[in-house]
């Protein structure tokens, strides 16, 4: 399957239906799915809770790097992208819902290896972003949230228990940073 697996009639669909939810202009490349998947330490035990999974370029590529279907749970409020995404990846959890409450989504007392998110968090306010990835680093397990954004900055500044990398995608259209938070 190609990380444009859903195809960019299906993307465009979605940025139509709901432009603020969707992250860019076109789905995230080979490159850029990557480079976010590379971020996912494979030693970690437990869940990679996937947010905002889109065409599914990065599903495919967390999978390509061994993340098993089994692992995998994803979240998606695009109607059409669940569809698809249900369609083209067996096996992995698809939840159709917003991915900015993703704690209803997470089985109970299930450990979390990272959380990968394309939640076009730079659409939200400041106060929202922080609470998003200090939640998301306080689930049972989780010591990394892995972010695609498409700003210069990161979408929130690192604090003292939380250290803040970024990597620059230019082999990507438009091009994109990849920012990690992990526990120090």
């Amino acid at each position: 399957m190609s990380a444009n697996a859903i195809g960019y009639g299906s993307f465009l669909r979605g940025l139509l239906n709901d432009p603020k939810a969707v992250s860019a202009p076109t789905p995230s490349s080979r490159a850029l799915s990557r480079a976010i998947a590379e971020a996912v330490d494979m030693e970690r035990p437990g869940i990679v809770v996937e947010l905002g999974p889109g065409t599914g370029a990065v599903t495919q590529a967390l999978l390509d790097r061994g993340v098993t279907r089994e692992r995998l749970i994803t979240i998606e409020c695009e109607p059409s992208f669940v569809r698809a995404l249900r369609q083209n990846f067996p096996g992995v959890t698809v939840h159709a819902g917003n991915a900015l409450e993703f704690e209803k989504f997470i089985p109970a007392g299930a450990c979390v290896a990272t959380v990968v998110s394309g939640i076009p968090l730079l659409n939200l306010p400041k106060e929202m972003r922080a609470s998003f990835v200090r939640r998301a680093l306080s689930l049972k397990g989780n010591r990394r949230v892995i972010q695609l954004s498409y700003g210069w900055f990161p979408p929130v500044p690192a604090w003292p228990a939380v250290a803040v990398s970024r990597r620059v995608m230019w082999r990507n259209f438009p091009p994109a940073l990849v920012w990690t938070y992990d526990l120090r």
